[in-house]
C-alpha cells in the first residue's frame, strides 16, 4: 500500500460527495462510472480514482 497524492484523494472525494449513488463497492463498476461522469484523460489516474472511491466506499461499510 502506499500513500495517494493529493489530486487524488481531492477528485475522489469531490465526485463522491457530489454523485455517491452512482458509485458501489466494485471497482470495475466505479471505472465505468468515472469514464462517463468524469473527464479523466489518463487511463492510470482513473484507476487510481476509482480505487480510492471503491475502498472509500468499503472501508465505510465495514465500519
Amino acid at each position: 500500500m502506499g500513500i495517494k497524492p493529493s489530486y487524488i484523494k481531492s477528485m475522489g472525494t469531490e465526485l463522491l460527495a457530489k454523485q455517491r449513488e452512482n458509485f458501489s463497492g466494485s471497482f470495475d463498476e466505479n471505472k465505468v462510472q468515472l469514464s462517463s461522469s468524469a473527464v479523466i484523460e489518463s487511463k492510470r489516474v482513473r484507476n487510481r480514482i476509482a480505487g480510492y472511491i471503491t475502498r472509500k466506499i468499503n472501508t465505510k461499510r465495514h465500519s
